[in-house]
């Protein structure tokens, strides 16, 4: 049995070692390509480690005016921010709701939009969302879809708090009820500061998501260069004369691009596997 057990060990531990190399390699990629010059990639593109690293890709990109890195990784934070931010309120409050409050309708509205979850619409829906974003003037713009974003319905995110919600005890509410505190003022008092672990799983996962977002954001600034985010920034150079001549400007760009999530992923790692195993405990 124990033979059984250590040969079983090992293949999950190679099964993983591979998984791993699969993901990762591509990302160290990206970084040591940023460093290489466009002759040295283009000559060399198998090359791993660069030959002679440079730092003229980063100030290429730092000093363009087409491609100004500066200016959109300005309009991916505070697009990517803003969003997340509303996202873990609406569903931190959505999903505390939904766990404590029977109220009428409630679990129709809460089928309902589960099974949203599983109808893809494609792009049938750019239409009519361009057609109230234009109504509402903001159209052509960052801030529009921020608009958009900030009135979708996070399932996922509603589920997790729910469920995470659940495993905490009654009592809490209860005694918080008995000093006076009413349904605001027990969630932001009391509940929400002991939803720090599925807080910093949905912030993971929403800024991400937000963070690598490409198509939305695309469409919605195609009119509007300066309003653009980093990520469909690097891919519209692409598609550029000067991206096409210069892939190393891209992989620079693609390396800026990693910071912030890296940086998010850090901070918050310790709790996002407690709060992805205690919000899927119970549902």
């Amino acid at each position: 049995m124990k033979k059984r057990t250590l040969i079983a060990n090992i293949f999950i531990t190679l099964f993983l070692a591979l998984i791993a190399f699969i993901v990762v390699v591509p990302v160290i990629y990206t970084i040591l390509g940023s460093f290489k010059s466009n002759a040295e990639m283009l000559a060399h593109p198998d090359w791993l480690i660069p030959r002679e690293p440079t730092f003229d890709n980063y100030k290429t990109a730092l000093q363009a005016e087409e491609f100004n890195v500066p200016r959109m990784m300005w309009n991916s934070i505070y697009y990517s921010v803003i969003c997340t931010a509303a996202a873990v309120v609406f569903s931190a409050m959505a999903g505390y709701a939904f766990a404590r409050h029977d109220f009428p309708g409630s679990k129709l509205i809460l089928t309902v939009f589960t099974g949203l979850m599983f109808l893809n619409v494609g792009g049938i829906t750019f239409y009519p969302k361009f057609e109230v974003i234009n109504l509402l003037g903001i159209g052509n713009s960052l801030w529009g879809l921020i608009f958009m974003k900030l009135f979708s319905v996070n399932i996922v995110q509603i589920i997790l708090v729910k469920s995470y919600v659940t495993t905490l005890p009654r009592s809490l509410d209860e005694s918080a009820e008995l000093d006076g505190c009413n349904f605001v003022q027990i969630f932001f008092r009391i509940i929400m500061p002991l939803l720090k672990p599925i807080i910093a799983t949905i912030t993971i996962l929403f800024f991400n998501g937000t963070w690598n977002d490409y198509i939305m954001p695309s469409i919605f600034t195609m009119s509007r260069p300066d309003q653009r985010p980093l990520i469909a920034g690097v891919v519209a150079l692409k598609n550029t004369e000067e991206g096409a001549s210069s892939w190393t400007l891209m992989l620079a760009g693609s390396t800026v691009a990693l910071i912030p999530v890296l940086i998010i992923y850090t901070v918050g790692n310790k709790y996002m596997v407690s709060g992805l195993a205690a919000g899927a405990v119970k549902g």
